[in-house]
């Protein structure tokens, strides 16, 4: 069994990946398609960090210094409006 996530993981996890361009003065960040990442590479290929960051560039500037942020759904869960 693989060990990290796979980008099925991520999306059944409801994960944001969010990748930043760290050449000044571009500063681009895209959150991630995960699905058709999935479609392209396979729903159980590794979606770690030093997996995905290899294969991108900047869509903006064509830089290849990129950054991945990894995020929860941090959306509120049994959320009732009568709380007190």
């Amino acid at each position: 069994m693989a060990t990290g996530w796979t980008y099925q993981k991520l999306i059944d996890d409801k994960m944001t990946v969010t990748a930043y361009c760290h050449h000044a003065p571009c500063n681009h960040h895209q959150a991630l398609d995960l699905k058709a990442l999935a479609k392209r590479f396979g729903p159980d290929a590794p979606a770690m960090e030093w997996d995905i960051r290899p294969k991108l560039k900047c869509r903006k500037c064509g830089g290849k210094s990129v950054g991945l942020i990894y995020s929860p759904d941090t959306s509120p869960r049994n959320f009732s409006p009568n709380w007190r």
